[in-house]
């Protein structure tokens, strides 16, 4: 218990760092102190004008306390914030990343000689593309050109699926990209800017890993990254070779990834990747450096409720919001947890999870546009035709647990062989239910819905919201 009135009423900074007294401390040692001024008798209680004098000065200096304990915290990285972490960070040679839109290469087909100036394509989900300020298409009528979207961010688009001229130039005639969009970034959050800064400190640590490591999180655009080594004689469990190092990487541009792996590592030790980087060392020699780009697996949930006293639409948004973060969030190879998307999705932290209770949790990596019949429309039957795969769904194995989000499809409905078309997409396959289910958007998933999302080592999860059906009841 403190003595009143206290020694001092400034921060104190020691070994431990910076403390400041409570304000209930400050105000009982003003109190103490007018007291033994003015006498024991002086009314000071919180109605009296005295009272109310000195809970004002109180609440000044601990203001003012608050604020020398945040400018002394911002010295350091863990505790600064915005404005001040971007300088502080510049101390280990690295700047936040600013926002970073995706882009994606395509085929402008037209007539020869046609200018296109500030061209515009759009893609199946209405997102708009630039073109480059001027193409010109050449003898031939094609040219690869590369398109960037209009707003900054992770915006995906599968090969084909940018192909629409939203604004129309006479001679040109179509574009269709050619390449998974390389998908953009915000602006890098505090936090994870504090864990770059964390790893950039170990650039000249005597670890060859954590030497690599901190140098890809040091290249401009990179926004997730990992390095995995195979020490041992045979090839591992990921398909990495012995004796190698398989580096996984999210943004950042081909070159100065590779620039950054080809400088820390070495000699006699192969890297390993699908993306093949010819480099050039500092005295003429050339290499060749591969690495993965970081894949996504699109992960879909069914999420039903029954909403008690209190619950609002927004508390479904709420829902929805905090079920996509959480996979969002997961780290590069961490799985999806059944059990941690269904706490997720159940807003134990916040009192908005008292006003309903999940009833059921459906989760699965393939997503579809299908209708179940006898191959005639109307007509019972037990052949899946399945007209369009989402974009970025994982493909259709047999054994799955088929869920429909607008009708439904019967209960324990299982996926069978494949009778034609394109292996794991579009085409017929048999179910073991006879029914009648015209075209809607299904869901396919193992263990009936409730099991772990496995995640190759090379991939991260990821949720959208619009990846999430919620169903009120």
């Amino acid at each position: 218990m403190p003595t009143y009135p206290l020694a001092t009423l400034a921060p104190t900074v020691n070994s431990a760092g910076i403390s400041a007294p409570s304000y209930n401390d400050i105000l009982l040692s003003l109190q103490a102190s007018y007291k033994a001024i003015y006498g024991s008798d002086i009314v000071l209680t919180s109605d009296s004008q005295d009272g109310q004098w000195i809970a004002v000065q109180a609440k000044a200096i601990y203001d003012n306390n608050q604020i020398a304990i945040l400018i002394f915290n911002s010295m350091s990285p863990s505790y600064s914030q915005g404005a001040q972490l971007s300088s502080l960070v510049k101390l280990s040679a690295i700047a936040r990343n600013v926002p970073t839109n995706s882009t994606a290469v395509g085929n402008v087909i037209g007539q020869s000689g046609t200018i296109i100036r500030d061209g515009v394509v759009r893609d199946v989900n209405g997102n708009m593309w630039n073109l480059p300020p001027v193409v010109t298409i050449p003898i031939g009528g094609l040219i690869a050109v590369t398109v960037t979207a209009q707003v900054s961010g992770a915006i995906p688009a599968q090969i084909g699926e940018i192909s629409q001229i939203a604004n129309p130039q006479y001679g040109w005639q179509t574009f269709s990209n050619t390449s998974a969009a390389t998908q953009g970034a915000p602006v890098e959050s505090d936090a994870a800017l504090r864990r770059r800064q964390a790893v950039s400190t170990a650039l000249p640590a005597l670890g060859i890993l954590a030497a690599i490591y901190s140098a890809i999180g040091n290249v401009t655009g990179v926004t997730r990254w990992f390095v995995y080594e195979n020490a041992t004689g045979t090839t591992d469990a990921n398909g990495i070779p012995a004796h190698s190092i398989c580096i996984v990487v999210e943004g950042g541009t081909t070159a100065a990834i590779a620039a950054a792996i080809q400088a820390r590592k070495p000699p006699g030790i192969q890297t390993y990747g699908t993306t093949s980087v010819t480099v050039k060392d500092s005295v003429g020699l050339t290499s060749i450096i591969n690495y993965d780009v970081l894949s996504y697996l699109q992960v879909y949930m069914i999420i039903t409720i029954q909403s008690l006293t209190g619950y609002t639409a927004a508390i479904g948004t709420e829902i929805v919001n905090a079920a996509s973060a959480f996979v969002n969030g997961l780290t590069i190879g961490e799985a999806a947890y059944y059990s941690q998307l269904n706490a997720a999705a159940s807003l134990i932290s916040s009192p908005d999870g008292q006003t309903y209770f999940i009833q059921s949790l459906i989760v699965g990596t393939v997503s579809f546009t299908g209708r179940i019949d006898n191959g005639t429309i109307g007509i019972a039957g037990t052949l899946l035709t399945v007209s369009a795969m989402a974009a970025g769904s994982a493909p259709l194995v047999a054994g799955q647990t088929l869920f429909g989000l607008v009708v439904g499809v019967a209960a324990g409905t299982i996926l069978g062989s494949q009778v034609s078309g394109t292996p794991g997409g579009a085409g017929v396959y048999n179910v073991n239910n006879s029914q009648s289910v015209a075209s809607e958007a299904m869901i396919a998933a193992a263990g009936a819905g409730v099991a772990n999302v496995a995640v190759a080592f090379n991939q991260t999860a990821q949720c959208p919201a619009a990846n999430i059906t919620l169903v009120v009841h």
